[in-house]
């Protein structure tokens, strides 16, 4: 009976950790979605709705997720600002049962430009959810 219990919960864990993962992808591609359709607002819900969200970009760490809403805003005013934005995921590691580790790559296609670069996401699963705690994007 013993020899069966490892692979039993080796098969338990890897399909826990593919529900995972193509959860975390989900809030990800809701994100690319709403972004695409100029909806800062449904863009945010990927993020922890905290003042403990941490976004670090060009201006160094910023806290709380209304902070990164307004400066999405302020940065984005419209849609021909947002562009078109595409994702490239490079690797999706579970850290544990509730945190996980995102490396990917953005691009944005406007008319005039396509600035692009990458980013590192640290997951955190709350209240059953995968959400954003930390980003950092280059």
């Amino acid at each position: 009976m013993k020899k069966f219990i490892l692979p039993f919960l080796l098969l338990i864990s890897s399909i826990a950790f593919g529900q995972d993962r193509e959860q975390i992808l989900k809030v990800l591609h809701t994100q690319q979605q709403a972004w695409n359709k100029g909806n800062i607002d449904e863009f945010m819900k990927g993020y922890w709705k905290s003042d403990s969200l941490m976004f670090i970009g060009s201006g160094g760490p910023k806290y709380g997720w209304q902070t990164t809403a307004d400066n999405y805003k302020k940065h984005y005013p419209d849609k021909s600002a947002m562009g078109e934005l595409s994702f490239n995921i490079l690797q999706v590691k579970l850290l544990d049962k509730t945190n996980a580790f995102v490396l990917g790559g953005w691009k944005l296609k406007r008319e005039k430009d396509q600035p692009g670069g990458y980013f590192t996401l640290l997951f955190r699963k709350i209240n059953g959810e995968w959400k954003i705690v930390v980003d950092h994007t280059s």
